[in-house]
């Protein structure tokens, strides 16, 4: 496909996108409508929109194909068909520092600002360096997994034989070329969770104990059980979603990882769950809380520019009803692992000041993971003790 295909279907794409739809989503029905566009033509139409909506709030009153052209120059590090064909004094310099291709920019689009792509950074949480985090965006992050235990040799062999190049960041946690066919490379078992490298590390947070009660409130997709019981797998666990189908399809995920104990709880934990809740306590209760996502928007950059920053007041509030509603069923003494993938100091730094003064809670400790740095999602971990 010439570089004029690639333009005129990567605004065909745009076009037909409907907001607030994730783009990995949207992309696979999109291609199935359109079955003349071979593995190539698919590879490159995903990466420029992917890159486009990289380029964040920036370069608002600019036409789509001049946003684009921006947003190749800073999201690729070599040369590629297409910037060349169009803009090749910019595909000339496209090897240089993300801090020199933005003062590039600024004389190739006068207005272009870097903090524009991200436009609120007044509530990043405190310790985000802003000009490292808002580069981060036009970089893809890794994909990660946590190898099971036992099981790191035959991973590590298995993809070293299919030249699949890997970074070892613990004994058990690999970064892998993200788009990497792990279902093709482990057909028929996987001996291995998907899970981010910042979402792994809040698991030395959690510290439970043998035979101890733990409730992992808002399970989604089950990351967090899955850890819990690596820790210690004679926990008695809770688990719930207010989502049935999600709790469906982590049973699911549960079995595969070996996991047969636990109950299941349908739960809106925006309101009142005594009549389900009312015989039950805690020795620890895991709460992943909803909230933005802006700390995952370098894997979903298209919500950066339809985010609204009055869905920063909405989550804060949500987040304290949940975990005021989880605290009463946790024991004297027994910690609140809060966690949320948010860049913002509401939900993060400004929540957890909030349950320390007003939910009876002592803070232990807390850390903003800085995913940014490592090419993986910014997360935030804090653990709470219930007083006396």
């Amino acid at each position: 496909m010439t570089p004029e295909n690639q333009l005129r279907t990567f605004l065909a794409l745009l076009k037909d996108y409907p907001l607030e739809t994730p783009l990995y989503k949207f992309l696979p029905g999109y291609f199935r409508l359109h079955k003349k566009m071979g593995s190539t033509d698919r590879r490159v139409a995903s990466r420029l929109i992917y890159n486009y909506f990289r380029l964040g709030k920036a370069l608002p009153n600019h036409l789509p194909e001049e946003r684009l052209l921006a947003a190749e120059f800073l999201c690729n590090s070599q040369e590629n068909s297409f910037l060349s064909f169009f803009k090749p004094d910019l595909a000339s310099q496209i090897s240089l520092p993300t801090e020199d291709k933005i003062s590039i920019l600024q004389k190739e689009f006068p207005g272009f600002q870097l903090e524009d792509v991200f436009p609120f950074a007044d509530h990043l949480s405190v310790g985000i360096n802003q000009m490292l985090f808002l580069s981060s965006f036009f970089l893809q992050p890794d994909l990660f997994i946590r190898i099971q235990k036992g099981h790191e040799f035959l991973v590590k062999q298995t993809l070293t034989d299919a030249n699949i190049v890997f970074r070892q960041k613990t004994d058990q946690c690999l970064a892998l070329p993200n788009g990497t066919k792990l279902d093709q490379l482990f057909p028929a078992q996987r001996y291995f969770e998907v899970q981010d490298e910042s979402s792994q590390m809040t698991a030395k947070y959690f510290q439970p104990q043998k035979w101890e009660n733990w409730w992992d409130a808002c399970a989604a997709s089950g990351g967090k059980t899955l850890l819990l019981h690596e820790l210690e797998p004679d926990l008695r666990l809770v688990v719930s979603d207010i989502r049935e189908s999600v709790l469906d399809n982590l049973d699911e995920r549960l079995q595969l990882a070996g996991i047969k104990k636990y109950q299941k709880k349908v739960l809106d934990l925006t309101q009142n769950v005594d009549s389900v809740l009312h015989d039950y306590t805690f020795d620890g209760i895991v709460l992943d809380a909803p909230c933005t996502g802006s700390g995952t928007w370098g894997r979903t950059p298209e919500m950066i520019s339809q985010f609204d920053v009055s869905r920063i007041s909405f989550f804060r509030q949500l987040q304290k009803t949940i975990a005021l509603n989880v605290i009463k069923y946790l024991k004297p003494g027994k910690p609140l692992i809060y966690i949320t993938c948010s860049a913002f100091r509401e939900e993060n730094e400004d929540l957890v000041n909030y349950l320390v003064k007003e939910a009876g809670l002592t803070l232990e400790s807390l850390e903003l993971l800085k995913g940014y740095e490592r090419k993986s999602d910014t997360m935030f971990v804090a653990r709470l003790v219930k007083n006396a």
